[in-house]
């Protein structure tokens, strides 16, 4: 079966994974960190900001794991 890819409706990029555009559009998603439903955007709940530890240095997306971004760097501290 042929991966979803879906593409950015800002800037025309593409990936497999929503998270990874600046704005995807789409089905709503629930986080899993407050259950709040919203649009495949950027969502940063307190409880999320709080586990953050790295960013992407490919897409600038935000993760609380390594494992889940392209090109991951720690987030600066200071």
């Amino acid at each position: 079966m042929p991966k979803k890819v879906h593409t950015c409706q800002t800037c025309g990029a593409l990936a497999e994974e929503p998270g990874h555009l600046c704005s995807p559009g789409g089905e709503p998603m629930t986080c899993a960190y407050c259950g709040e439903k919203g649009p495949f955007a950027k969502h940063y709940c307190k409880g999320k900001l709080e586990d953050i530890s790295y960013v992407c240095e490919q897409c600038d997306r935000l993760a609380t794991s390594a494992e889940l971004l392209c090109k991951p760097t720690s987030v600066p501290t200071s």
